[in-house]
Formats: C-alpha cells, sequence, structure tokens
C-alpha cells in the first residue's frame, strides 16, 4: 500500500466515522451538531424504553422501522427506504440543520447507526458520521449519559434527494443483484445463509452466486468498524475480490448497512440492495441457493 492510499483511506474513515474523543470534543467546542440514538435490535426494534434508559447527552431518538422506512410501500421488502421530503421533515423535527454534523449511533452492532448513515448520506446528506464503537464505547472511555428525553428546535436542513432508490448512494434493484457482474455480499448470519433458519421471511436460503460475509464480522471485538489491514485479511480470506465491483444485501436492508460503512470507510464502494432477502424471498419465482458458496 503507498503512502497515499493510506491517506486517502485515512480521509474516507473520516468521511464515515467519528471516534468519541472527537465527538466529545466537538460537543465541549459548542459545534453546530445533531446526535441521533438509533436503537434497533431484530428481537427489540423499539428502542425507546433503552433510550430512555440511558442517552447521549442531547441525543434526539430515531425509530429505525418509523422514522427510516416506508411501510406504506409494497413489494420492496421489510423496510421499504423513506422518501427524500418525508426524510426532510422528520430530520427537522430532530433539530437537524443545514451546517450540522450528523452523528448517530445505537447500541447493537452498528445497525441502527449505519441505517441511519446510509439513509442519510443516500437523501444527499454530506456531513453524517457512525459513531464508532456506539453507546459502549462512549461509557467505556468514561462519559456520562442522560435519561430525560430531548426536544429540540426545530431545524431547517434541506434533502435534496427525494427517490432514494435513485439517491446519492448506488442501490440494486432485484433483477441487478440476480445478474451477475459483480461481488455480492450477504450479510446475515451463516445459518441464514447457507438456509439453515429462517426465522423472519418466507423462504430460506441465499441469492445464487452470493459470498456471504457476516455484518458482525467488519467489526472488532469492541464494536468498532475494522481497520484497513483487517479488513482486507478479512475479505482475502473470504475470497472476496474488493477491487471488482461490490453489492450488499442482508434480510431487509438494515445489516447490510453496516457492510457497506465499513466498506465505504476503507475507500470502497458498494451499492445496497435495499430490499434485500424479505424482496428476492418473496418473488415465488426467484432462484434460491442453498448451502455454503
Amino acid at each position: 500500500m503507498t503512502a497515499t492510499t493510506r491517506l486517502e483511506r485515512m480521509e474516507a474513515r473520516d468521511q464515515v466515522l467519528i471516534t468519541v474523543t472527537e465527538l466529545a470534543a466537538a460537543i465541549e467546542a459548542g459545534e453546530p451538531l445533531s446526535i441521533l440514538d438509533v436503537r434497533w435490535r431484530v428481537d427489540e426494534p423499539d428502542g425507546l424504553p433503552a433510550y430512555l434508559q440511558g442517552h447521549l447527552p442531547g441525543a434526539v431518538y430515531v425509530s429505525l422501522d418509523d422514522d427510516l422506512s416506508d411501510h406504506t410501500i409494497a413489494g420492496r421488502g421489510r423496510h421499504p427506504l423513506p422518501s427524500g421530503r418525508s426524510l426532510e421533515a422528520t430530520a427537522r423535527r430532530w433539530g437537524v440543520g443545514q451546517d450540522s454534523l450528523v452523528v448517530v449511533y445505537d447500541d447493537w452492532n452498528r445497525a441502527g447507526s449505519a441505517r441511519a448513515w446510509w439513509v442519510l448520506t443516500a437523501a444527499g446528506l454530506t456531513n453524517v458520521r457512525i459513531l464508532d464503537g456506539g453507546l459502549t464505547a462512549w461509557q467505556s472511555a468514561g462519559h456520562a449519559v442522560e435519561t430525560d428525553p430531548v426536544e429540540p428546535q426545530p431545524g431547517n436542513v434541506f434533502v435534496p434527494q427525494d427517490d432514494l432508490y435513485a439517491g446519492a448512494r448506488q442501490t440494486l434493484t432485484a433483477q441487478q443483484a440476480g445478474a451477475g457482474g459483480r461481488t455480492l455480499l450477504d450479510a446475515r448470519a451463516p445459518e441464514r445463509f447457507r438456509g439453515d433458519a429462517e426465522p423472519l421471511d418466507s423462504r430460506a436460503g441465499h441469492i445464487p452466486g452470493a459470498k456471504n460475509l457476516p455484518s458482525t464480522a467488519v467489526l472488532a471485538s469492541d464494536g468498532t468498524f475494522l481497520g484497513d489491514y483487517a479488513l482486507d485479511q478479512l475479505l482475502s480470506d473470504r475470497g472476496i475480490d474488493s477491487d471488482g465491483p461490490l453489492g450488499a444485501y442482508c434480510g431487509s436492508g438494515v445489516t447490510a448497512s453496516v457492510v457497506v460503512a465499513a466498506l465505504a470507510a476503507a475507500g470502497r464502494d458498494a451499492s445496497l440492495f435495499p430490499g434485500s432477502w424479505s424482496e428476492w424471498s418473496s418473488d415465488p419465482d426467484g432462484a434460491i441457493a442453498r448451502g455454503p458458496e
């Protein structure tokens, strides 16, 4: 790796992630800042009770299901993308200003924060960062949390992209995901990839030709994103050509955002299939593969 490449990767990481130290300094300096608490788990999608038990100072609770999805849309999986117009109104309710740095965080495997990062950047916002390590990293550094809900003054952010499926981040349709021409990464757990179990969707298995890269694999044991060398090694060990075009999917477009964010932090682009397996498996004519790659 050349020095230029290392510098480019450092800059790419800074465009996706923010450390606890950097966030604490921004808060202390009184910088224009919106902190969004995006608690979400597959088995506990409502993160509000956890938010009320303790959140970062000034953080506003964001519902992944209600604010970062549009369930009125049929045929696009379990978490269809919202429109830019609805997202703009919601972001203003969160207090996001036009010049604000937006920091998103969660308390479970970066799933909620990566989804928020992907949705907001697809909508055209350029100053969005994931808190590396999430709430655990914040508390482990000795920083305080608050329990009262935050009701910010309305923001004035402008969302330039209305159709997030054709927004500022690359997406794949089901047809494109199945067409080949790129390495398709399945971010689900190995047992779901193999088709051993499918707790959420109508059929078990994976998109033919996909490679399994669980979203948790791109995180270190402390919940921070892997560094460049470790990510390179992970991709190499799994036979993934990181120099060619990449796409990612999961169950419903949430945890695949973690993989896309990890790649983006290393200076690599990857397209997201937003409907993911929940859309693919709902088509009775869609081809399905089972077992290992």
